[in-house]
């Protein structure tokens, strides 16, 4: 067949990265297509995944929003009747998104089935559309049926099991340089922090939790001589936390999941991170202040991420003895075939 994906945000890369690969090992024609936002064609390029850039985010109002969903889905619609011109196939077979409403809205106005991929169902605004307008939405089976009927998703589900972040990190091996591109010492502890999503919908407001969590580790920086890695989502935060001494701030996209793996300690305001470092076993606190999804739910009630509701909770005395790694990456793991997900994506081209 062949396959558009569309990529918007950093952590569908991840996601998309080894389903990518899976379906054209199998000898479908992949396209890709991608926002300018955040690390999302930093990452691409770190990954080698040949794409085009199309569109940009346009801003954390729900007017500007609007307009970028506009703009962006208008500019795939161009790109895909373009492409289907050029190829000696014809149009695409399936488009495939990680909750991108552009790629659902073109998709349906050039008439190609789409499947949509989530797993924090409290977006209401982009499930409205993204699940009304593609023929499959795949989801953790974690999330209950009832809290999806209400975006009219409930005929077409297609659900997995575990986490997405166990099928995309399957084939992943920590590599230890990043810690010498970051400059870390491996005897002392490495605390990983990542910013709130503050131009996402459901995150609109400060948190303040977060800003006395940085406090916090900024002094176990000075006064035990821990290392506080923090990656920011976006440039204007990168620029503000560059200004604070006592953080490591990475200038460009890095092997994240490697310094996780590493890490004594993940502390995290968004969702992905928090679940890329259970899936790593690594010990993850989230300060997440919006509605919680079922997926998070479950990791909590299994012990297996932690809620950090006042940043005097966070234990930090994890230091290793003197002169050994401060973390192992040799902690207990879930693998998942990542064709599960490939197979129940690509079942969209299938329904009438």
């Amino acid at each position: 067949m062949r396959v558009w994906v569309d990529l918007t945000n950093s952590p569908h890369v991840l996601v998309m990265r080894p389903l990518i690969e899976h379906m054209r090992a199998d000898g479908h024609d992949v396209r890709v297509t991608a926002r300018d936002f955040a690390q999302t064609i930093a990452l691409c390029e770190r990954f080698g995944i040949e794409h085009t850039a199309v569109g940009r985010h346009r801003g954390e109002r729900l007017a500007a929003k609007a307009r970028g969903l506009a703009s962006r889905s208008a500019a795939l619609v161009r790109w895909a009747r373009e492409d289907a011109r050029r190829s000696r196939s014809g149009g695409f077979d399936v488009a495939l998104g990680h909750g991108s409403n552009d790629v659902s809205v073109a998709a349906w106005v050039v008439r190609v089935p789409s499947a949509t991929m989530f797993d924090y169902e409290w977006a209401a605004v982009q499930h409205q559309v993204n699940c009304r307008l593609a023929r499959a939405v795949v989801v953790p089976e974690a999330i209950p049926v009832e809290r999806l009927r209400r975006y009219g998703a409930r005929a077409k589900l297609r659900r997995f099991e575990g986490l997405k972040e166990e099928y995309y990190l399957a084939d992943f091996e920590p590599d230890p340089a990043v810690l010498d591109e970051l400059g870390l010492e491996r005897a002392r502890p490495i605390f990983v922090v990542r910013t709130p999503p503050e131009v996402s919908l459901y995150h609109r407001f400060h948190n303040d939790l977060f800003a006395r969590v940085l406090e916090r580790l900024r002094t176990a920086a000075s006064q035990t001589g821990a290392q506080p890695v923090v990656l920011p989502r976006v440039d204007s935060q990168r620029a503000a936390l560059a200004r604070i001494p006592g953080f490591v701030v990475p200038e460009r996209a890095i092997d994240a999941q490697s310094l996780i793996a590493h890490a004594d300690l993940v502390i995290s305001a968004g969702g992905t991170m928090n679940r890329e470092a259970v899936a790593l076993g690594v010990p993850v606190y989230t300060t997440f202040e919006g509605r919680l999804g079922a997926v998070d739910e479950r990791l909590l009630a299994e012990g297996r991420l932690r809620k950090l509701n006042d940043a005097d909770e966070l234990d930090l005395e994890t230091q290793a003895p003197a002169g050994e790694p401060s973390a192992s990456p040799a902690r207990p793991r879930t693998r998942r075939d990542p064709r599960v997900l490939v197979d129940l994506l690509l079942s969209a081209a299938d329904q009438g």
